[in-house]
């Protein structure tokens, strides 16, 4: 069972750039997929971005697609979300998710994770 635990959130004014982090603990994060999710009216948890077992593998949501990059460090066990030209209402809670993958493959929905962890802040002022 992997634990996720997200850092790197703070304070950042509209059009500046954020990134956060997601360190895991456990075995086997090599063969699990990551995502990205936070908060949005009308939705408990809204797709951000997603990665595969690689980096060549990644997905965004339209809404962030060309400011937002996902990557990881197999290495290391951490998955990361560079936040450019941030927007006030990208304000919200980020979570990190994994699930342990069959396949090289992306995942877009918050059911399709097993493992969320605690969330960090992201505030952008307007």
């Amino acid at each position: 069972q992997v634990q996720l635990v997200e850092s790197g959130g703070g304070l950042v004014q509209a059009g500046g750039s954020l990134r956060v982090s997601c360190r895991t603990s456990g075995p086997g994060f090599f063969s699990y997929a990551m995502g990205w999710f936070r908060p949005a009216p009308g939705k408990e948890r809204e797709f951000v971005a997603a990665i595969g077992w690689s980096n060549w593998r990644t997905s965004y949501a339209i809404s962030v697609r060309g400011r937002f990059t996902i990557s990881r460090d197999n290495a290391k066990g951490t998955v990361t979300l560079q936040m450019n030209s941030l927007k006030h209402e990208e304000t919200a809670i980020y979570y990190c998710a994994a699930r342990i993958s069959p396949t090289d493959r992306v995942y877009a929905t918050p059911s399709d994770f097993n493992f969320w962890g605690q969330g960090t802040q992201v505030t952008v002022s307007s």
